[in-house]
C-alpha cells in the first residue's frame, strides 16, 4: 500500500501516489475515448443521414428513419462483446496480475483506434468497418474495466475507498465534458466545409484526426501503469479460470440482496432513459444548433455529473443511501420527460445537465457499496457482472430507443423511456424495503 492518507481530509484518496498516477492517465485516456464515441455517432449518422428504409409487412406500409436505425445499431455493436466477455474479463482480474493485465488491454485499445484512424484518413471506412473496430474497441473494455475497479482498493486504504470511487466518477465526468466540447470543435471545423451532410468524403475522413486522438491517449494510461509502484499478484491464487469461478461470482453477486438490487436499477433505468445516442437527431431536427450545438450539448449531462461529484466527493458519507438512490434516479427519469418534450436549447441543456447530477449521486452510492462488500478475490468477477448491466443497460437502451424513434421519432422515444424509468424506481421502491431503507448507519451488508 502507498502512503496512508487521514481519512478526514477531502480528496484524500489522491494522496495515493499511484491511485493519483492511475488517475491522471485515466482521465487523458477517457477524454480520448469520449472524443471517438462521440466522433463515431457522427460519423454513422452522416453517412445514414435523410435515408429511409421501407418495409411492408402484411400489406403495410411503414417508412423507418434510417439514422436513427444506424445510431441504435451502435448500442447493440458496443454491448454485445460487453455481454460475451465481460465474465471472462471478471475471471482473468481475479486469477491474473490485474496491473499487466491492464497494460495489455490499453495496448490492443491503442492499436484498435489507430486503425480506425488510418482507414477513416486513407477514406476506407464503411459502416461495416466502423462498427466492427467498435465492436473490437468495446471488447478490450471487458477485459480492461473489471482489472481496473477490482485494482482501486489495492491502492487506497478501506478508510478512503468511498472518496476513491467519488474522484474516479468526477474524473470520469470530466472527461465527458472535455472529450465531447472537443470532438463537437473538430467535427463542427470539418463540416462547415461540407456542402452535403452525406456527400462530403473529405469531412467524414478528418474525423480520423479525433480517432488518432484517442489512439495516442491510452499511451498516458499505458504510462501511469508503468510508473505504478505497486506490483500485483492474483487475488485469488486458489482459483483457476474454468465454470467454477465464474458460478462462484455469479452466486456471490446474486446472492448478495444490496449489490443485485442496485444492479437491476441500474439496468433498468438506463435501457429506458439512456438519450445520449439520439442526441444528433435532438441537435439537428429538434433544437437545430448543427455540430457545434451537437458537441456543446454533449457536455450537458458530464457537467451537471461533475458539480454533482464534486459536492459528493467534498462531503461527508451520505447516511440515508437507500433513499437518496431511489430519488436520484427518479430525478434522472423526470428530466429524461422533460428533455424529451424541450424545444428549446438553453432548457434542454440544465435538463440534460439534471440527468448527469442525478446518475452520479447514483453510481458514487452504487459503486462504494460494492467495492466494501465484495472480497478482493471475488472484485473481477463482481465487477464483470456489473459491467453487463452498467454498459448492457445504456446500450440496450439505445438499440430500443433507435427502434422507437425510427417509427415515432426521437422526442417520442425520449419521453416514453423517462417514464418507463419513473414508474420502475417507484416499483423497485415498493417491492425491495432493504433497499428503500438502507442507511450507512447499518453497515453495508449482502
Amino acid at each position: 500500500m502507498s502512503e496512508a492518507a487521514p481519512s478526514q481530509q477531502r480528496l484524500a484518496a489522491l494522496r495515493y501516489r499511484d491511485f493519483r498516477l492511475i488517475w491522471f492517465g485515466e482521465m487523458v485516456s477517457t477524454i480520448g475515448s469520449q472524443m471517438q464515441i462521440v466522433a463515431v455517432d457522427w460519423h454513422i449518422f452522416q453517412l445514414a443521414r435523410g435515408q429511409v428504409i421501407t418495409l411492408t409487412p402484411f400489406g403495410m406500409t411503414i417508412n423507418l428513419d434510417a439514422g436513427a436505425l444506424a445510431l441504435g445499431t451502435l448500442g447493440l455493436v458496443r454491448v454485445l462483446p460487453i455481454i460475451v466477455f465481460a465474465l471472462l474479463g471478471g475471471i482473468l482480474a481475479d486469477t491474473q496480475d490485474r496491473r499487466k493485465l491492464m497494460l495489455w488491454t490499453r495496448a490492443i485499445a491503442a492499436v484498435f483506434a489507430g486503425l480506425l484512424a488510418y482507414l477513416t484518413l486513407t477514406g476506407q471506412a464503411t459502416p461495416l468497418v466502423i462498427y466492427a473496430l467498435t465492436a473490437a474497441g468495446a471488447s478490450a473494455t471487458a477485459f480492461d474495466n473489471p482489472a481496473r475497479q477490482a485494482l482501486v482498493p489495492n491502492l487506497v486504504d478501506r478508510k478512503d475507498l468511498a472518496n476513491a470511487v467519488s474522484l474516479n466518477t468526477l474524473m470520469f465526468q470530466i472527461a465527458t465534458i472535455g472529450g465531447p466540447a472537443l470532438a463537437g470543435v473538430l467535427i463542427g471545423a470539418v463540416s462547415s466545409n461540407s456542402t452535403s451532410a452525406v456527400d462530403s468524403t473529405q469531412a467524414n475522413a478528418n474525423i480520423g484526426i479525433i480517432y488518432l486522438i484517442n489512439a495516442l491517449s491510452f499511451l498516458f494510461a499505458i504510462g501511469a501503469i508503468l510508473l505504478m509502484r505497486y506490483r500485483g499478484k492474483a487475488a485469488a491464487t486458489q482459483t483457476k479460470v474454468g465454470w467454477s469461478s465464474l458460478k462462484e461470482g455469479l452466486h456471490f453477486t446474486y446472492s448478495s440482496r444490496i449489490i443485485w438490487g442496485t444492479m437491476l436499477l441500474d439496468f433498468m433505468a438506463t435501457f429506458f432513459a439512456s438519450a445520449r445516442t439520439m442526441l444528433p437527431i435532438i441537435a439537428t431536427s429538434i433544437l437545430h444548433v448543427g455540430p457545434e450545438g451537437y458537441g456543446l450539448l454533449l457536455t450537458a449531462q458530464p457537467l451537471g455529473a461533475m458539480i454533482a461529484g464534486i459536492i459528493v466527493s467534498l462531503r461527508k458519507e451520505i447516511h440515508r443511501q437507500g433513499k437518496a438512490l431511489l430519488i436520484s434516479v427518479a430525478v434522472y427519469g423526470a428530466a429524461t420527460v422533460l428533455f424529451g418534450v424541450s424545444t428549446l436549447f438553453v432548457l434542454s441543456y440544465l435538463l440534460f445537465a439534471l440527468t448527469g447530477a442525478g446518475d452520479t449521486v447514483s453510481t458514487v452510492i452504487r459503486g462504494t457499496v460494492r467495492q466494501v462488500v465484495t472480497p478482493d478475490y471475488l472484485r473481477g468477477r463482481m465487477t464483470s457482472v456489473n459491467m453487463i448491466f452498467f454498459m448492457g443497460g445504456p446500450q440496450l437502451g439505445e438499440l430500443e430507443a433507435g427502434m422507437v424513434a425510427a417509427a415515432f421519432g426521437a422526442p417520442f422515444a425520449i419521453v416514453t423511456g423517462g417514464i418507463a424509468t419513473i414508474l420502475i424506481t417507484a416499483l423497485i421502491a415498493w417491492r425491495n424495503p432493504t433497499l428503500r431503507n438502507y442507511t450507512a448507519a447499518d453497515g453495508i451488508k449482502p
